[in-house]
């Protein structure tokens, strides 16, 4: 949206706020509401001037579908000049990101109980690590795609030390890093300091657990002190928090060695960042997705040990599946996300994105859990008391799995409407590729399917029983998800009003300064009544998950909302690669967002679990990546 050459920046930012208060729906504002501000506008230097009239309640209301008579027109102006007073009033607080609103998310449904008893790990047989002790190039290229279990292994028997691991991935972070774009700030002193106490304490045998020593990175959104935490977004470059995210400092305690901040897309979207676009390892020329782009990248070139990434609706799952690396989103309510920016409060979820399920179950068991006794001021309050109990051995085979059958069909192709011209010239060859492109992502889609039936193949070969089972119908997911929109928009509320949201190197339609001035249309009553439906979505989910404790799906779809809605787990892993028949991206564009799939990329699949039975769902994925090693795959960077 462009400024109106008719109305003042500073009037213009007014009249968004009466909008906002008149109880807009999810809309663009219409010129007219433009027209009617500036000839309501007085020669006052007062933006509160701007008289609300009759004729600007008419044009609210009907873009609100809502109808006001005059006489109710005439008792709304005196209240609608105070409410967008107060509404002013709020915005001179100049609240911060990390203050989160009085409403806590709860995704729990009526009569569940949790299991709240917190158990040691358990861990499964040592892993033979004899090809990883020894010297050479080739055995420094294996230790760089080791898994955190076959690395935790090497430390505690001091086959490796951790200083010299920190070194190796810090060489591969600086080596890849100008082909790649995953590295926003390297943390290299930290790093250095922080293995060489853990080589110490390894030496005398005071071992923290599985993550003493193992090198990570972090996305760029979780502050550490002493460094920027720039979110991905120009105009937050140099931005500093006194802070070790809780996460981080949870990570620190089990002895983990910080290497870096990571790339995410600007204000946790896509993979374009101030810095440039994060790029996919399998493919240079494609972007590695988002928002946890750096972190599924840099784990999937070998150049950290793990990460941390995080979701709201795909960003973590969408970077897993594009890097070919095992993403875990967890239970909402399940990690703490103190210190960490805030995109949605109702939403947002802290997870590992490693090589293995396995190595997703010993991160979490490391940063999940409530900030018990903490005098933080402020702490998530959305964390539940709910265990992560990971356990290697457990019997998986008790589990009841199902897959959603609708899910593995190829989709019948949604009709073009034609154009209301004539079919002829420009207009022909338009309507013609259209329908190209709509053929091609149909064959794309057609093929990755295969990959995911063979998926139930082998479940069903690893002596499963599957049960189908369906996504609840008729509660219309995506029509729920502008909430998330409409919260990230208070989240940045000072970014559009300032008007430094032209600073994000995203202005694209589809990019956040776009996204978060049309959220402003969006009304509280919309947003609770969405809040509404998603009541109903959390009570359908919860009755389809007792029938199943784990289902097998595609990793993209309508699951993604509605389990990012309903606050489900679940864990993303490689399921593959692309052959060389496979059809080529629709283009080949350098860092065209267009430019997906293609020959030897990495496909995956989804596992989805319970509420709070993160540790189950992980340990089923362990199992299928026994059976199938499709996470040992990894890209050929040299």
């Amino acid at each position: 949206m462009t400024s109106s050459p008719h109305l003042p920046a500073p009037d213009r930012r007014r009249f968004l706020t009466l909008c906002s208060a008149l109880g807009l729906g999810q809309t663009l504002l219409p010129g007219t509401l433009f027209t009617l501000a500036a000839q309501a506008q007085t020669a006052q230097a007062d933006p509160k001037a701007a008289k609300i009239t009759p004729e600007m309640i008419d044009a609210a209301a009907a873009i609100a579908g809502i109808v006001v008579t005059d006489e109710q027109k005439a008792m709304l102006l005196d209240g609608l000049t105070q409410q967008r007073d107060s509404i002013e009033t709020i915005r001179s607080l100049h609240i911060q990101n990390a203050t989160a609103p009085a409403v806590v998310f709860n995704p729990i449904p009526s009569g569940m109980a949790l299991d709240t008893i917190r158990e040691p790990i358990r861990l499964g047989p040592a892993p033979s690590v004899h090809h990883l002790a020894t010297a050479g190039p080739s055995a420094q290229e294996a230790i760089a795609f080791a898994t955190v279990r076959e690395l935790s292994v090497l430390l505690k028997t001091r086959k490796l030390t951790s200083l010299d691991l920190t070194k190796l991935y810090l060489a591969r972070l600086k080596k890849y890093d100008p082909r790649l774009h995953f590295v926003i700030t390297l943390t290299e002193d930290r790093a250095l300091k922080q293995a060489a106490t853990a080589d110490a304490e390894l030496a005398a045998s005071r071992h923290r657990g599985p993550l003493h020593g193992i090198p990570w990175g972090a996305k760029d959104l979780l502050s550490v002190k002493g460094y920027p935490t720039t979110w991905g977004a120009a105009g937050f470059e140099h931005q500093h928090f006194d802070i070790d995210a809780t996460v981080v400092q949870r990570l620190d305690e089990a002895g983990a060695v910080l290497l870096a901040k990571l790339s995410m897309g600007a204000l946790a979207q896509g993979d374009l960042w101030f810095g440039g676009r994060t790029r996919n390892p399998w493919n240079l020329r494609q972007g590695a997705s988002g928002s946890s782009a750096g972190s599924a990248s840099a784990t999937s070139a070998g150049c950290v040990a793990f990460a941390i990434g995080t979701e709201t609706l795909g960003s973590i799952a969408s970077p897993a599946t594009r890097c070919g690396v095992t993403g875990l989103r967890p239970t909402f309510g399940l990690v703490p996300r103190t210190g960490a920016m805030a995109l949605s409060w109702s939403m947002d979820k802290i997870g590992p994105m490693c090589r293995s399920a396995e190595d997703c179950a010993l991160v979490l068991s490391v940063i999940y859990g409530p900030e018990a006794g903490s005098s933080a001021k402020n702490i998530d309050r959305a964390v539940q008391p709910a265990a992560f109990n990971w356990d290697a051995n457990f019997d998986w085979r008790q589990l009841r799995i199902g897959y959603l059958k609708s899910a593995f069909d190829v989709p019948a192709p949604p009709a073009l409407k034609p154009p209301t011209e004539p079919l002829a010239g420009k207009v022909l060859q338009d309507f013609q590729q259209q329908q190209k492109n709509q053929q091609d992502d149909l064959n794309r889609t057609a093929y990755d399917l295969k990959y995911a039936t063979a998926a139930l193949a082998t479940i069903r070969q690893m002596g499963v029983t599957l049960i189908p089972v369906d996504l609840p119908h008729g509660l219309h997911f995506g029509d729920q998800t502008p909430l998330l929109t409409a919260e990230a928009a208070a989240a940045f509320d000072e970014l559009t009003l300032s008007g430094r949201d032209k600073l994000l190197t995203g202005q694209q339609p589809y990019d956040w300064p776009n996204s978060l001035r049309r959220a402003r249309f969006y009304s509280a009553v919309d947003y609770i009544q969405a809040q509404r439906a998603r009541s109903l979505t959390i009570d359908a989910m919860a009755e389809l998950f007792r029938h199943v404790d784990i289902i097998v799906t595609p990793s993209d779809g309508a699951q993604l909302s509605a389990t990012n809605l309903s606050g489900h787990p679940a864990i993303i892993v490689p399921n593959g690669l692309r052959g060389k028949d496979a059809p080529k991206p629709q283009t080949d564009e350098d860092a065209s967002i267009h430019n997906t799939g293609g020959p030897n990329t990495p496909v995956s699949i989804t596992f989805l679990g319970a509420l709070y039975t993160d540790a189950r769902l992980a340990a089923f994925a362990h199992a299928y990546q026994n059976h199938t090693s499709f996470h040992k795959l990894h890209p050929k960077l040299d």
